[in-house]
């Protein structure tokens, strides 16, 4: 074993410690970090039936339809009521939101799902591998080996799963329709969502992209199954011929830059439509995995 990994071991058992020890003997600081750090985002249309609705970093998605909209990602469990205010300052009803999907499992993208589909009455919907991950709260997730010691401190208010989709899953609303992509890796089922958008007399290809962050997982030895996923999700996202793309983090698709961009330039849709911006954000993920994986 190298002195990196030894010393990386010992740096993450620490953090675990420091973590469990949070949880149990500091409980305030768990409910103070409900909602990681967040701030308001402005809302805004990224374009055709796709808004951003999210906070500053952490990212939430409505597609709107006249039969009823979609909303993708929850935040973590206190940006939940950011959400939904961003809904209404849009002028669109969180009651009127008829399908729940999900980019993973995580405390930062699934913990305010229950909120919102108490305050909607959606139906959610969670790829195979996760749904049992996100109807028990967060627990049991397969990819944070032994940093599974901090789970306590993960974990969020269970929401209802309503139904599991394997990988290139179709969910309709009325006329609007989504194509679910199982792109695992980060997590077990890691989803990536795609949606034609129609702005002005084109038809754009929009990509919500799962993260592609390397589990710390893969610094505990080998994980064939997570190697294996990254590869195949790798080559699943290069399939999507993506006009607009967009992640569950705001700073990995320039948010606040191609939102800033195009109120300044006068057509707000313009920075959006990056497909270059798409191609080198899966080919900078693609290489520091590789990185990882070599020094492991």
């Amino acid at each position: 074993m190298t002195l990196k990994k030894i010393a990386l071991r010992i740096l993450l058992v620490g953090l675990a410690a420091v973590a469990l020890a949070a949880a149990l003997f500091f409980p305030s600081w768990k409910q103070a970090s409900y909602n990681g750090g967040q701030q308001y985002a402005e809302p805004f249309r990224i374009a055709g039936n796709l808004y951003f609705v999210g906070a500053n970093d952490v990212a939430a998605f409505l597609i709107t339809g006249p039969d009823g909209h979609i909303l993708i990602d929850g935040g973590y469990p206190g940006t939940a009521r950011m959400i939904m205010a961003s809904i209404a300052e849009l002028g669109f009803d969180i009651r009127d939101v008829k399908v729940l999907l999900n980019s993973h499992a995580h405390f930062d993208h699934a913990g305010g799902l229950k909120e919102l589909q108490d305050a909607s009455g959606a139906a959610l919907w969670i790829s195979e591998p996760e749904a049992d991950i996100i109807a028990e709260g967060g627990s049991d997730d397969p990819f944070l080996g032994p940093l599974g010691i901090i789970l306590p401190i993960l974990e969020y208010p269970a929401p209802r799963v309503d139904h599991r989709f394997k990988d290139g899953a179709k969910i309709r609303v009325g006329g609007t329709e989504i194509t679910g992509y199982i792109t695992a890796g980060h997590s077990p089922g890691c989803t990536s969502w795609s949606l034609a958008l129609r702005e002005g007399d084109r038809e754009l290809l929009a990509v919500s992209v799962c993260s592609l962050g390397v589990p710390p997982t893969l610094s505990f030895g080998d994980y064939p199954e997570i190697r294996a996923a990254f590869e195949r999700s790798f080559r699943t996202l290069r399939d999507l011929p993506a006009d607009i793309w967009v992640t569950a983090h705001g700073r990995d698709f320039g948010r606040w830059r191609k939102f800033s961009e195009g109120r300044k330039a006068g057509d707000p849709v313009a920075p959006f439509i990056d497909p270059e911006g798409y191609r080198r954000y899966i080919d900078d993920a693609e290489a520091t995995y590789r990185k990882t994986i070599a020094d492991n």
